[in-house]
């Protein structure tokens, strides 16, 4: 028996305009199935970056300490394989700290603008730049978390992306 029902692995062959056309039971089961779909394909993924993290989180996290790095991207080979390896830095400042900072800043007359944006954020590029004096007083109100390590395989012999 033929089945008239389309079926994800058929979708991509048919115009946008015939699927629009669909009995709406038929899209809502394609909807779910594609659903499902991306759960499975997220989890596979998942379990997949699971077992590379394993094989080279120490070795990223001991190059990484090696070149004096907390956090960042390093390269190494493995292989035929080059492993790009990122540990992305997270940075939360507290709030209050910022606003009195940033109002000690304007009474002592300078804009505040210059060191923070308003709502309180601190972008770490700023903070790096500042002189050390300044820096240091807004230590208090940083801290520093790591973002979810990434890692990235490329064959040495391809042109990557």
């Amino acid at each position: 028996m033929i089945s008239n029902t389309l079926t994800l692995k058929d979708l991509h062959r048919v115009p946008i305009g015939e699927i629009a056309a669909l009995p709406t039971d038929q899209l809502a089961l394609l909807q779910v199935e594609a659903d499902e779909a991306l759960r499975a394909a997220k989890a596979t993924r998942d379990w997949l970056e699971g077992a590379i993290a394993q094989r080279y989180a120490d070795r990223a996290q001991s190059l990484r300490r090696d070149a004096g790095k907390d956090t960042g991207t390093i390269r190494f080979d493995d292989g035929p394989v080059t492993v790009v390896a990122d540990l992305p830095k997270k940075v939360d400042w507290d709030q209050t700290q910022l606003a009195a900072l940033a109002e000690c800043i304007r009474a002592d007359g300078d804009d505040p603008t210059e060191y923070v944006d308003i709502g309180f954020r601190v972008p770490e590029r700023k903070f790096t730049a500042w002189p050390g004096h300044i820096r240091s007083a807004f230590e208090g109100a940083r801290t520093v978390r790591v973002g979810k390590p990434s890692f990235r395989l490329t064959l040495n012999n391809e042109v990557s992306k």
